[in-house]
C-alpha cells in the first residue's frame, strides 16, 4: 500500500471511525503502539500490525522545522512485520527514542571520566600556523615606483633599469682611496678639505644653483686631490675651478670667472683660474660624466614614495656627509641610500626601510646601520663647532628648516 504525505500540512492518517488529531510541533510524541486485539479488521481475523512513527525519522534527517506527525495504522502479514522489526532493530537508538532537548543536556564538573561529546568538544586553532599564514597574507609587496610616469617621456621607464644599473657598474670608477689624504697629499689634510667643502656649499647655495653641480663638485676636488699633489694655498682654487667645470656640465647659466674671482676675495687672478682649470681637466682625463650620490638620492627617494619633507632631510644628510672625510670610502648609492634611510628614522621615530626600498637600493637595513649611525652623529654635531654652512643653509624656509628635526638618536643608543 503507498501512502501519499503532504508536507505543507501535517496530518493524521487513521482508520475509519477515528478522529483526526493534531500536535503542535515541538511537542514529544507519546507512546503510539496500539494493542492487536483492537484493530479490527476484514474477515474478523486478528494479525500482528505495527505503527509507524514518522516524526522520529524526519527528526533524525534534521528536519526540525517542516516535520510530519504522521501515524499509519495498516494491515500487514505476518511476514512484512518481521521485516520491519527487523529493520526497526537495526536503526541506532538515539534515532528510535524521542530526541531530549538541549537544556536537559548537563555537563558535571565533578565526573571527570565523563568524556565530552565531539559537538562541545572547543578546537583551539593552532597559532603558530595561523601567525604564518597571517604573515604570507600580509607580505609587504615591493611597489612599481615607475607606474606612474609611465606616459612621461622624460622618466624613461623603459630603460630607467638599465640606467641605474650601468651607474651602479660605473660608480667604482668615480670613488677614490679613503687614505689619499696620507699617500697622496702632504700640506693639507682631512680638516681643510673639510673646511673648503664646507665653505663651497654656502657659495653654492648664494648662486642658487642646481643639487648636481654640488655632487659633482665634490666628486672632481677629491678625484683629483687622489692624484695631484697640491699646497695649502692653492685647495682653495681647486675648490673654485671644480665647481667652475661642474658649473658648465651642470647648469644652464653658468657663473664667469670674474665671479669667482670676486668670491675668493681677489686672492687669485683670471690666469691662476684658466691654468688650474687646464690641469684638473687632464689630470681627470676630462672624465665628468660620472655617478654621483645625487642620480642614487633621487632613485631612492622616489621609492620611498617620499614628500618634500623627507626630501630636505634626505639632502641635508648627504650634504653633511659630503663634509666629512670619513664618508669617502663608501660607494656613492651606498651613502644614498644610507642617507635616505636615516632621514625616515629621524622623520617618523622608528626603523623605517620597507621592500620596496630594498629592492631599489640592494642594501638591506643590517647593511645599512653602521653608516646611518655615523650620520646621526653628524646630524647631532650640525649646529656645533666652525663648519655649520650645512646646517644654516637648511635652517631657512626655503628647506622647510630640515636642520630642525630631531636626530635619530636611538639608532645609535641601540649600539651601545
Amino acid at each position: 500500500m503507498e501512502i501519499s504525505v503532504d508536507n505543507n500540512k501535517p496530518t493524521n492518517l487513521q482508520g475509519k471511525g477515528e478522529k483526526m488529531v493534531t500536535r503542535k510541533f515541538g511537542v514529544e510524541i507519546g507512546n503510539n503502539r496500539r494493542t492487536i486485539s483492537a484493530i479490527n479488521l476484514k474477515g474478523g481475523a486478528q494479525i500482528n500490525t505495527f505503527v509507524v512513527n514518522k516524526r522520529a525519522l524526519s527528526q533524525a534527517n534534521g528536519n526540525n522545522e517542516n516535520s510530519v506527525v504522521t501515524n499509519v495504522n495498516r494491515p500487514i502479514t505476518r511476514k512484512l512485520a518481521a521485516q520491519i522489526a527487523n529493520k526497526k532493530q537495526c536503526l541506532p537508538e538515539d534515532v528510535l527514542k524521542p530526541k531530549k532537548s538541549a537544556e536537559s543536556f548537563k555537563i558535571f564538573e565533578d565526573e571527570e571520566d565523563q568524556p565530552v561529546p565531539m559537538a562541545l568538544e572547543t578546537i583551539e586553532p593552532e597559532k603558530d600556523l595561523m601567525e604564518v599564514e597571517m604573515e604570507d597574507i600580509f607580505e609587504e609587496p615591493v611597489i612599481d615606483i615607475d607606474v606612474s610616469d609611465a606616459k612621461n617621456t622624460l622618466a624613461v621607464v623603459e630603460y630607467v633599469e638599465d640606467l641605474y644599473a650601468h651607474y651602479r657598474r660605473m660608480e667604482s670608477h668615480s670613488m677614490v682611496s679613503p687614505n689619499y689624504m696620507l699617500t697622496q697629499q702632504s700640506d693639507i689634510n682631512e680638516k681643510m678639505r673639510a673646511i673648503l667643502i664646507d665653505w663651497l656649499i654656502e657659495v653654492h647655495h648664494k648662486f642658487d644653483l642646481q643639487h648636481e653641480t654640488l655632487f659633482l663638485t665634490v666628486n672632481l676636488i677629491d678625484r683629483f686631490l687622489a692624484k695631484q699633489s697640491v699646497v695649502r694655498k692653492k685647495l682653495q682654487l681647486v675648490g673654485l675651478v671644480a665647481m667652475l667645470l661642474a658649473c658648465k656640465y651642470e647648469e644652464v647659466s653658468v657663473p664667469v670667472v670674474g665671479d669667482l674671482i670676486f668670491i675668493s676675495d681677489k686672492a687669485y687672478s683670471r690666469s691662476d683660474i684658466l691654468e688650474m682649470e687646464k690641469l684638473m681637466l687632464n689630470t681627470l682625463e676630462f672624465n665628468i660624466s660620472v655617478p654621483t650620490p645625487y642620480v642614487f638620492l633621487k632613485r631612492y627617494l622616489k621609492a620611498a614614495r617620499s614628500d618634500s619633507k623627507l626630501d630636505q632631510i634626505s639632502f641635508f644628510l648627504m650634504e653633511l656627509c659630503l663634509v666629512e672625510y670619513e664618508t669617502v670610502k663608501f660607494a656613492p648609492s651606498f651613502l644614498a641610500a644610507a642617507s635616505v634611510y636615516t632621514a625616515q628614522c629621524s622623520l617618523y621615530g622608528f626603523k623605517q626601510w620597507s621592500k620596496t626600498c630594498q629592492w631599489h637600493t640592494n642594501y638591506s637595513e643590517d647593511q645599512l646601520l653602521e653608516c646611518s649611525r655615523m650620520i646621526v652623529g653628524y646630524h647631532q654635531r650640525a649646529a656645533t663647532g666652525r663648519l655649520t654652512g650645512v646646517y644654516r643653509k637648511y635652517n631657512t624656509s626655503k628647506f622647510g628648516y630640515a636642520a630642525k628635526c630631531e636626530p635619530a638618536k636611538f639608532i645609535v643608543e641601540e649600539a651601545q
